[in-house]
């Protein structure tokens, strides 16, 4: 497999490239074809849109067709069978988030039945609308509103038909599901002006409900991507190159094919195998291990990586400010830098994929199903209404699963195999050959006037994204730039993209300028800041916490607080971390006080665990997780050498959610953790006086 170069992610909705797996026509067959007749190719367009903030706000329109933006019908949304059970579909996914708990309590809540008469089904091309890909945090403000105008949209067709019954007879769903006028009726697009309950109506949401399924996840009887199985099926396992960019030169498969019931398949630089048991597919790939010679170019170290990123930026351009610089009373410039970092999701990626007459059905864990099918479909010619790509809950993603290319590999493999074939790849694997979060290098300029109030502002990131990269803050000179940069790895979405990077690069700042101004962190944020909703969070952390009253007790060498705020996808959020300094410079989070805003809550639970998830995932990279690598190699492919945070770091949490019933709902997967990592420096630099411009903040 080639390690071909992802483009730089501006946003979350520009779509990954692919590995560029063509497992489609050889020569022989091309030749065949055209030998045939005339030979015309044909490609369907696709497209995502979003619903206009402005129905959303109405809690209307869009015509129920969610992310997709097209017309959907009533029929495709939600099915009733006659003993009353309604099954409600949506092509979302369900990786740890919420969206299975959610989406059954938006149908619930308009159909007017309980949760517990809702079943779901996510993510089966198959059966399920286009809903888009689950990235972006959009699940909340663009599915979740299509799908309650399509039980919407049931609901007022039931209560039309009931009104046709005789005087005093009640009538149930059930009553109705069998009656052919009413599935006539259902066949109907969902209409662009159903009206859904108001939020001061909410019975369902807006309450806590526990996932629909967490019994069976506890007691181990749920069945995730890994663990799925088809009669006869055959375990995979695919060769991979010596190093990044290592093209296959020769390879005797002999070795590998004396093995008893293994099966070699090769397509160009493609190898894989597939065998009765993983055993015996370790065993037939140590064997071609031993027989593969590779090409391997030269490839650059993680430990001049930021020379590496700055050496190959694109037109990095002058501070347009020179004027304010010229008459600033002060100016400061520092340089933040973020290395890659993998997802480490519990779940390594995994697919189980069986040919039937022509058709494809695979088993895997992606957070973009009909993009997998299209990848599926381009890498093996065929049509996608020949491949079906379902999705079972899966063990987590973080932005980390949008592609397909385990699929594809299970695919190819069971192509050749003439067999069901599950492929599941090691953390090893995972650690190496999945993408990454991307790096950065992020330079800063500001300039103070003799108030200490900023007066301009220039950011530019290099390598990263636009994600949080502009300044909320009150600026009347400001401008930021993203700047392309030839990545070494392969890059693409992590949860809040390049917000993770900006906002650690911007609060920190804010940090040294409030130095610089002489003034307390807190009151200079708050003299910057005429966003009411950011000033609402951050005035609830700094005040749960106690902030200035701490911040004055605390000054020392060995604890130290700090605070940061930010907003992205729609909400808003602000920290205050307490840390403990070691007597070996090790740094340790105590205390977390977060205030998060996000419109109207539809779950307060499930949105409480959103936030901690967040947040210790968010201590990871903060403190410790970064991707090393040498002349192409990973070298700290393993939970050993690449450290995420253990239960015994757990801090102590004190979270405060602000529901806004006025608002609309938006999404909370990833706001929450953007904060938590410019707080915790700045509380390193309150209780060390040590200035630290780079994840993992060290002292050491």
């Amino acid at each position: 497999m080639s390690n071909p170069t992802i483009k730089n992610i501006r946003e979350l909705e520009e779509p990954l490239e692919t590995l560029g797996y063509d497992f489609g026509f050889t020569r022989r067959s091309f030749v065949q074809i055209l030998g045939a007749g005339l030979l015309i190719f044909a490609a369907a367009e696709t497209g995502f849109s979003q619903p206009a903030p402005e129905e959303g706000r109405r809690g209307r329109g869009g015509g129920g067709g969610g992310f997709g933006g097209g017309p959907v019908k009533i029929s495709a949304r939600l099915h009733i069978a006659t003993d009353g059970t309604i099954t409600v579909l949506s092509g979302k996914v369900e990786g740890g988030q919420g969206a299975r708990t959610e989406i059954t309590q938006a149908a619930a809540e308009e159909l007017g039945v309980p949760a517990s008469q809702i079943n779901l089904i996510l993510a089966d091309t198959e059966l399920c609308p286009d809903d888009g890909p689950t990235v972006g945090s959009r699940t909340t403000p663009s599915t979740i509103p299509s799908v309650r105008q399509g039980c919407a949209a049931a609901k007022k067709l039931f209560d039309d038909f009931a009104s046709q019954s005789p005087a005093g007879k009640k009538l149930t769903y059930a009553d109705l599901a069998s009656d052919a006028n009413f599935i006539e009726a259902a066949k109907q697009n969902i209409p662009r002006n159903v009206i859904v309950s108001a939020v001061s109506e909410w019975k369902i949401l807006g309450t806590p409900l526990a996932r629909p399924n967490a019994h069976d996840v506890v007691v181990g009887k749920h069945k995730y991507p890994s663990d799925q199985v088809l009669p006869g099926m055959l375990y995979g396992k695919v060769l991979r190159p010596a190093s990044f960019g290592a093209t296959l030169t020769d390879i005797d498969l002999a070795p590998a094919k004396a093995i008893d019931g293994v099966i070699v398949a090769r397509d160009g630089q493609f190898v894989g195998v597939a065998a009765p048991n993983s055993f015996l597919a370790q065993r037939a790939i140590t064997a071609l291990e031993g027989t593969a010679q590779w090409d391997s170019p030269s490839h650059p170290s993680s430990k001049t990586l930021s020379d590496y990123l700055r050496k190959n930026a694109r037109n990095i351009p002058a501070n347009p400010f020179a004027d304010a610089i010229a008459s600033a009373a002060k100016k400061l410039t520092a340089t933040y830098e973020v290395p890659y970092v993998q997802h480490a999701p519990l779940e390594p990626r995994a697919a189980l994929a069986d040919w039937k007459d022509g058709k494809l059905t695979v088993w895997t864990a992606t957070q973009n199903p009909t993009g997998v099918r299209r990848e599926l479909a381009g890498a093996f010619h065929i049509a996608e209404s020949n491949i079906r790509v379902i999705v079972p809950d899966f063990g987590g993603g973080f932005g980390g699963k949008h592609t397909g290319e385990c699929a594809v590999e299970a695919a190819r493999i069971a192509q050749a195999a003439q067999k069901p074939v599950l492929l599941r790849w090691t953390r090893p694997e995972e650690f190496t050959w999945a993408y990454f979060r991307a790096a950065a290098v992020i330079d800063l300029t500001a300039t103070l006037d003799e108030n200490g109030a900023i007066t301009s502002w220039f950011t530019t990131d290099i390598n990263y994204g636009t994600p949080g990269i502009e300044s909320p803050y009150n600026i009347a000179s400001k401008h930021s730039e993203f700047i392309e940069s030839k990545p070494p790895l392969r890059h693409g979405s992590y949860r809040a993209l390049a917000a993770t990077a900006n906002n650690f690069a911007r609060e920190s700042f804010m940090d040294e300028l409030a130095l610089a101004a002489g003034k307390n962190p807190l009151e200079f944020r708050r003299a910057h800041l005429n966003n009411d909703r950011l000033l609402a969070v951050l005035n609830e952390a700094a005040k749960q916490f106690d902030f200035s009253a701490r911040r004055a007790k605390s000054d020392s060498k060995k604890i130290g607080v700090g605070i940061a705020c930010a907003t992205e996808k729609g909400s808003y959020v602000a920290a205050c971390v307490e840390v403990e300094i070691a007597a070996d410079q090790t740094i340790r989070v105590n205390h977390i006080c977060q205030a998060f805003e996000c419109g109207a809550i539809m779950n307060p639970s499930n949105l409480e665990a959103q936030v901690q998830g967040a947040l210790m995932q968010g201590i990871g990279p903060a403190l410790r997780e970064a991707t090393a690598f040498e002349n192409g190699k990973i070298t700290n492919a393993s939970f050993f050498d690449y450290e995420v945070p253990r239960f015994a770091e757990l801090p102590m949490m004190d979270i405060h959610l602000l529901n806004r019933p006025d608002l609309p709902s938006a999404g909370a997967g990833e706001t929450p953790l953007i904060a938590l990592a410019p707080a915790i420096n700045n509380a390193v630099f309150h209780a060390t006086g040590k200035r630290v411009r780079q994840m993992p903040i060290r002292l050491s």
